[in-house]
């Protein structure tokens, strides 16, 4: 053979694997992402900014996404008993669930803004490292969101905060059922709904007897039980002066298991990686957060954080996909140039380009809100729920088909993503729910409501599309109406993030206007002439 002929192909081998798109390992998720870097620094500042490096790096680290796809491919697992017959009520886990749960915690996702010492914008911070961490895996979100969200509704009751704040604080993951008392950190749950109910607790069945001794026996059932191995949960109970929040460690101070009997885990669509339970309190003790009747309003702040959380957790979701669509794109060929030189596919890609940015700015907006609190945030907080997680569906769904057929297979991680996009939606209120929770604002908040239209009035003159849509928001808001709530949740979403992107980068919020507010198609890539359609590409792209 001379050296210009090629080498003999071997019998077995049938054809040269060529045109694969090569693994997106290393990649760093804040490096491509100019709307994550921009919020941060407008509503932070460059220090903020820095703090992100180390989460960002490991979020886009092989180790962590090999830890998430192996911790969906071995769900959690309940043990009812042992093999004795005795009642053991424990969720097994997969290793890589336990080292995902321990990095999310040393780096302070579950509760640093809640310490002391935790210095301005610490909401901000932890929302962006987030938002991060969660695009590597997101099942194991919900136990890091919920004990977020639980120190603010524990502290209506000063003596609770004071004996479970120190473990909920700790950056120390300790999985296990022991005394809270005796842990080096303790993760909180929430167990609110009954098959009866769902998203109506004031129905809730649930009864908590006085004991005598400040604590309450509570007898009943919850239909949908977060994160069910966590060390104690916020719950709601029928107690004689009306519902009432409570407290229930897993286990009591004596070290002897509390009366929580885990009866079956949801077999969901998504969130495989997450346990979710059926459960029965059978006599169980709990301790009262806040008075007797003013259950719901003392939960509501927990249900703000956690609203707060599917904002951000689906703002996650579009940007993996987003991430992976574009990756493809710009390695994988077809008819002669690369996906991404071809015109249809590079407007598909703006286009989710777009839907990340304005859902990134939105959501470090709401962030930065807890850190400086203002009355916007009781209205823009459920709109932004309702249509952030609505449009993660779609948007994830494009995402996939970006990468065709191969998108539409479990090695490419896209239906895992496809099948956690709808949770978010669902979970602290479906769409519904949600649209109308922003009616209750409008009516009964005026402050709220002033707040936002000053909020609108920064970017006023700036946009014609933008300035048509804040006056048909103001015809929607003169006369309410429930057949519109979605409507209105939908346009108080839209402007803010119209507003907010003019703000950070016009350029893109004019093509967000655009694409938004002027030319509403229901299909994602139908963008209007002039839109900068490779330019928005180019700037979410991961490096090589």
């Amino acid at each position: 053979m001379t050296a210009t002929e090629p080498p003999a192909r071997r019998p077995d081998r049938t054809h040269e694997v060529v045109n694969q798109t090569p693994p997106l390992h290393r990649h760093n998720p804040l490096g491509c992402d100019p709307a994550l870097v921009s919020a941060v620094r407008a509503y932070g500042s460059p220090e903020v900014l820095d703090s992100l490096a180390a989460v960002a790096a490991e979020a886009g680290a092989e180790e962590t996404r090999e830890h998430g796809r192996l911790a969906n491919a071995h769900p959690p697992v309940l043990h009812t008993h042992d093999r004795y017959g005795n009642r053991v009520d424990e969720v097994e886990f997969h290793p890589s669930w336990h080292w995902l749960m321990s990095r999310a915690v040393a780096h302070g996702l579950h509760a640093a803004p809640w310490a002391a010492d935790a210095g301005e914008h610490a909401h901000l911070r932890r929302a962006a490292a987030f938002t991060l961490w969660s695009q590597a895996e997101a099942g194991h979100g919900c136990p890091i969101s919920m004990t977020y969200a639980a120190i603010p509704a524990l502290r209506h009751e000063p003596e609770i905060a004071a004996r479970y704040e120190p473990g909920l604080l700790a950056p120390t993951y300790d999985f296990g059922l022991r005394a809270p008392e005796i842990k080096s950190g303790l993760l909180a749950g929430m167990s609110m709904t009954e098959k009866q109910g769902g998203s109506d607790v004031r129905v809730n069945s649930t009864t908590a007897t006085p004991s005598g001794d400040g604590t309450y026996r509570l007898v009943g059932h919850k239909w949908f039980t977060s994160a069910p191995m966590n060390d104690l949960f916020l719950t709601l109970a029928q107690a004689p002066g009306g519902l009432t929040c409570f407290v229930l460690p897993r286990v009591l101070p004596d070290g002897t298991r509390n009366a929580l009997r885990l009866q079956r885990l949801k077999d969901k669509l998504g969130n495989k990686s997450n346990a979710s339970a059926e459960l029965e309190y059978t006599g169980a003790t709990g301790w009262r957060v806040g008075d007797e009747g003013r259950g719901v309003r003392t939960i509501i702040e927990m249900v703000t954080m956690t609203r707060l959380d599917c904002v951000l957790g689906s703002t996650s979701n579009i940007r993996a996909a987003l991430t992976e669509a574009a990756h493809h794109a710009a390695h994988r060929s077809a008819f002669g140039a690369l996906l991404r030189d071809q015109p249809a596919m590079t407007a598909v890609l703006a286009d989710l380009a777009l839907e990340s940015e304005g859902a990134t700015v939105l959501s470090m907006w709401l962030a930065s809100l807890v850190d400086t609190p203002s009355p916007v945030l009781r209205l823009a907080l459920p709109a932004a729920k309702f249509y952030v997680c609505k449009r993660a569906p779609l948007v994830v769904g494009e995402a996939l088909e970006c990468l065709g057929g191969n998108g539409y297979v479990e090695e490419s991680g896209l239906p895992r993503l496809y099948r956690e996009a709808p949770l978010m939606s669902i979970w602290e209120g479906s769409g519904n729910v949600t649209a109308l929770d922003v009616l209750r604002a409008v009516q009964r908040e005026p402050a709220a409501v002033e707040a936002l239209w000053a909020e609108l009035a920064t970017t006023a003159g700036a946009d014609r599309h933008l300035d048509a849509a804040v006056v048909q928001l103001r015809g929607e808001l003169a006369e309410i109406d429930q057949q519109r709530a979605r409507r209105v949740a939908e346009l108080i979403a839209l402007c803010l993030q119209a507003s907010l992107l003019l703000r950070l980068s016009p350029w893109v919020g004019e093509a967000f206007t655009a694409a938004r507010l002027a030319d509403r198609s229901g299909v994602l890539g139908v963008l209007p002439r002039g839109v900068p359609a490779r330019e928005l590409v180019d700037r979410v792209t991961p490096s090589p």
